[in-house]
């Protein structure tokens, strides 16, 4: 893939599915990773992220950085160790994986216009759903699947997160970058209910 050393990923949020992210696109030789997190890692991440036990205190930008340079130590990390700022500087391939709708509408609107890949990664316990903006119809129904935070399921990401589901949900997400990589149509939505075996792909029609 050619394409990929033009590539700079960037992944807001490095929690539950966000660090896999990181850790997978380094795996496939992403030559620049820009993480963005506020948070510090805590001990509960240890089981539900992915996370090792030296690593608690630090902020989870920092953290997913050495882990990345173990992996390829080759690789550019920018590190943001604060919230996402409408004015931040992104790459052109941007991973969502944050917990809060009303964030990832904000976001959304504030990278749209600048990024050219946009993947979505969302997980409640064990039921995933990736959305993918790559051309002007997956961009609609992306913007349909922005509801009111009133609407949401309760619970956070990480409170009923488990590590192997945030794996497949980054899994998923890695992929359908490789799919634009090679000029391959995206799949526009995906949801994947692991305890029911249901996996449904939608296209953005």
């Amino acid at each position: 893939m050619d394409r990929l050393a033009e590539i700079t990923a960037t992944v807001i949020g490095v929690g539950a599915i966000g660090r896999q992210v990181a850790l997978q696109l380094a795996s496939i030789g992403t030559p620049r990773i820009q993480l963005i997190d506020f948070d510090n890692v805590d001990l509960s991440n240890t089981t539900t992220q992915g996370y090792r036990k030296h690593e608690i205190g630090w902020a989870k930008p920092f953290a997913t950085s050495q882990a990345i340079s173990e992996i390829d130590p080759n690789i550019e990390v920018i590190r943001v160790e604060d919230r996402f700022r409408p004015r931040q500087e992104i790459g052109n391939a941007v991973f969502c994986c944050v917990d809060s709708i009303t964030a990832r509408t904000a976001i959304w609107r504030s990278v749209k216009s600048r990024a050219e890949f946009w993947i979505d990664g969302r997980m409640l316990g064990e039921v995933l759903r990736v959305l993918a903006v790559t051309d002007s119809d997956s961009d609609a129904h992306y913007a349909s699947t922005l509801f009111a935070a009133s609407e949401s399921q309760q619970g956070t990401c990480t409170s009923r997160s488990t590590v192997y589901a945030s794996s497949i949900a980054a899994g998923i997400m890695v992929h359908q970058l490789t799919r634009w990589l090679r000029d391959i149509p995206t799949d526009a939505d995906t949801s994947v209910n692991l305890l029911s075996g249901e996996w449904t792909v939608r296209d953005a029609s």
